[in-house]
């Protein structure tokens, strides 16, 4: 076995982050995101991030709950979209993202052959439960590995060591799999061999590492840990 553990990012890798502002947009009570909810997904989903890295590097950390939740009203008041009832909403949806298609097959193929999984995630681990269970993919997981055990968000290394102190083994042994390009880089750095999900076909960052392997989603991944 080539890499004897899988390691996947969990937003935008394994759950689709603009599902939340879809399904809002196709409920009723969401009509004002209608032909809107694009913009919504995107400037919530760069304020999220932003935010984590701005908070890692100023050393004021608050937990991705909180974090998402003020992208969220960032997001709704650039857009004039600012409801609480819409908020509410769309929170509630963030807990329960779909899954991209192939993430039960690729999960389940690599269980089959023994490789050992989990998800190392920016999420708290009450919204990382909640996103497996929705999902059904927990008995596919060996661990839920929250940034809040780090108190700090990616791409600090102390949350790449979180997967050494889980599974007690050599960076080597690791393929980590994630669909952002700045997360497969800075688990490169780290000493990991990573897996970049370039699902829209963006060009690649320009950051120190670049990923080892660059896939258009996550289905070839039990071939990747395979070897050759």
């Amino acid at each position: 076995m080539r890499f004897p553990i899988a390691v996947f990012d969990a937003y935008g890798t394994l759950f689709d982050v603009t599902a939340a502002a879809r399904r809002a947009a196709a409920e009723p009570a969401g009509a004002a995101l209608s032909g809107r909810w694009q913009g919504l997904a995107t400037l919530w989903r760069d304020k999220q991030l932003q935010y984590t890295w701005l908070r890692a590097i100023t050393g004021a950390h608050a937990d991705f709950a909180r974090v998402t939740a003020e992208a969220l009203d960032y997001a709704l008041e650039q857009l004039e979209l600012a409801d609480p009832a819409l908020r509410t909403r769309l929170l509630k949806l963030y807990d329960e993202l779909d899954a991209y298609p192939e993430v039960p097959a690729t999960l389940a193929a690599l269980k089959a052959t023994g490789v050992r999984t989990a998800i190392l995630s920016n999420g708290s681990p009450a919204m990382l439960e909640a996103a497996v269970a929705s999902a059904g993919v927990g008995t596919m997981l060996d661990a839920l590995l929250s940034v809040e055990s780090a108190g700090v968000y990616k791409p600090d290394a102390r949350v790449y060591d979180l997967v050494g102190a889980e599974f007690g083994c050599d960076r080597s042994e690791v393929l980590f799999v994630s669909s952002n390009g700045w997360d497969a880089a800075g688990a490169r750095g780290y000493g990991f061999a990573t897996a970049w999900v370039n699902r829209a076909g963006l060009p690649v960052d320009r950051l120190p590492w670049g990923p080892s392997f660059i896939l258009p989603d996550l289905a070839p991944v039990p071939e990747l840990v395979k070897g050759p």
